[in-house]
């Protein structure tokens, strides 16, 4: 293929296979990604967005176990689900990547590679282990403290300080399918990847890679000490199994599939667009061209940026990503998301009620992109109407109100001053757009303070001033703004715009009058 030196990848790590998205999930990081995508295409850049399903997750089996359906059916459901909610939700998918033979070729190949170069070791671990069967218990087989923080949770990475835990670290564990039986710990041999011998570049990469603050606290944090070596394989049946006789009979663990299935994604993402690639991971050599950019919760920043970096820096000749955007947790009236638990929103349910548009933009001015954000429905009626519907379409009011005598004197004239001043919104669009320093509050918050400002232009405006400016002024910078919200209020731009190109018609003189659409609101 051709290979443009400002290709854009973007990438949001595969939800576990165990359910549907919520609003939680969309709110964070997949509305992000989309978002970055439209507006990488809009300024001319090639961008492809890849995610999809982790099947190999054992909170698949526990998920199932506790649905009373096979662990098989559930991630094909899930799959299923998540794919119609990301569509009901406008969130465009280039690589939707699930196991098969293709990923998983991918995945031994990986890690065959950092086998033959010595970059992996063996290491005797000790585990919790139910005795009766002396099956091993990790990540969602095994619930309980965190060594670091004291927060309850499952083995593998603490959902809240983000740090590695090991299962024989758990303080107090106990066995989350058979929580009454006693456990002991049991010594068993696996590869791990020695994440510490990469410390300097490590170090060197966080020193020149822009993070919010979080996530520059939890890097801090790890590097402040020894980097613990992070399992490749696990002593289990559930997973790809690993290909190294010397750990015959175990899995790579699924918290290690990252680097390979980003990989894998975006080749998916590179051929459903029209690329022809020799090799999966073609698009990742150093040479190709690529940025890559994750947008992920911050308990998937560890595997991915620390260890999934220290592997790409080990197996070398790869690029490695430019910037890893972090979310905290969505909550639903002051408490977290569950799905066990019922207290959920789906997104593909609230599309049903509410248009899109209203629910891309009340979930960008929300993100919780520094801090925990809440959802209520109360608030997702009131900010629409307040800050979106009810001055949108106000303002195409009085356009459709003038647009037939407007359109008896041909085109209308736009001054100096108006064109500057769409300029000045396009730039303000692009300080919450353009990378590092993406903020979906931020765009928000500009889409609303310039729907406001036109508002009040349009307010000033009568079918009579064909004559003047003010009628020009506001219907190019009407079609400036759409173009600048395109990213988010996808229906709206797709009926009002021919197209979403930026930074569209910003030194145009005139402007063609036409009418606009109304955007539907949120029923109480």
């Amino acid at each position: 293929m051709d290979r443009l030196m400002d290709r854009l990848v973007v990438i949001s790590p595969a939800p576990t296979a165990n359910g549907d998205l919520h609003l939680g999930h969309l709110a964070g990081p997949f509305l992000a990604a989309d978002v970055c995508t439209r507006y990488a295409r809009a300024t001319g850049r090639e961008a492809l967005y890849g995610t999809g399903m982790h099947f190999t997750q054992n909170y698949v089996v526990t998920a199932a176990k506790r649905l009373g359906v096979a662990p098989e059916e559930l991630r094909e459901r899930s799959a299923e689900q998540v794919q119609q909610t990301l569509a009901a939700m406008g969130v465009e998918v280039d690589g939707f990547g699930c196991i098969g033979d293709r990923f998983t070729k991918l995945v031994t190949d990986f890690y065959d590679r950092l086998h033959s170069l010595g970059r992996l070791e063996m290491r005797t671990v000790r585990s919790p282990s139910l005795p009766g069967t002396g099956e091993y218990l990790m990540d969602a087989y095994v619930t309980g403290g965190c060594r670091f923080c004291r927060a309850e949770g499952c083995a593998g990475i603490c959902e809240s300080c983000g740090l590695p835990i090991a299962p024989g670290d758990l303080l107090d564990p106990r066995s989350s399918l058979h929580p009454d039986e006693p456990l002991e710990h049991r010594a068993a041999d696996i590869l791990v990847f020695p994440v510490e011998r990469y410390r300097a570049e490590l170090e060197a990469y966080f020193a020149r890679t822009p993070m919010r603050p979080r996530m520059a606290q939890l890097v801090e944090k790890a590097l402040a000490g020894p980097l613990p070596a992070f399992p490749i394989t696990q002593p289990t049946s559930w997973g790809i199994p690993a290909p190294f006789p010397e750990v015959a009979g175990q899995v790579i663990y699924p918290h290690m599939e990252g680097m390979p299935w980003s990989m894998f994604t975006t080749a998916l993402a590179a051929e459903k667009r029209g690329a022809v690639l020799t090799t999966d991971d073609e698009l990742w050599n150093a040479d190709s061209g690529t940025t890559v950019v994750y947008f992920l919760g911050l308990d998937a920043t560890y595997p991915f940026a620390i260890v999934g970096t220290a592997m790409l820096t080990a197996l070398g000749g790869y690029v490695l990503p430019a910037q890893y955007i972090t979310n905290e947790f969505y909550e639903l009236a002051n408490e977290k998301f569950s799905t066990s638990r019922g207290h959920v929103v789906s997104g593909r349910d609230l599309a049903a009620e509410v248009p899109r548009d209203l629910i891309r933009f009340h979930l960008c001015a929300t993100s919780p992109e520094f801090q925990r954000t809440d959802f209520t429905h109360e608030a997702l009626l009131r900010v629409s109407e307040s800050r979106l519907t009810g001055p949108w379409n106000r303002v195409a009011a009085v356009v459709d109100g003038c647009v037939d005598q407007w359109l008896e004197h041909g085109p209308l004239r736009v001054c100096d001053g108006a064109r500057r001043t769409a300029l000045r919104m396009v730039e303000r669009f692009a300080d919450g757009y353009e990378l590092p320093r993406f903020s979906l509050t931020a765009v928000a918050s500009t889409l609303a303070e310039q729907l406001a400002r036109l508002d009040r232009l349009a307010a000033t405006v009568t079918a009579a001033e064909t004559a003047g400016t003010v009628a020009g002024d506001l219907c190019h910078q009407v079609d400036v703004f759409l173009r600048c919200a395109a990213p988010i209020l996808i229906d709206l731009a797709a009926v009002a715009l021919p197209d979403t190109t930026l930074p569209g018609h910003v030194d145009a003189d005139v402007v063609i009058p036409k009418r606009l659409p109304r955007l539907a609101g949120a029923v109480g």
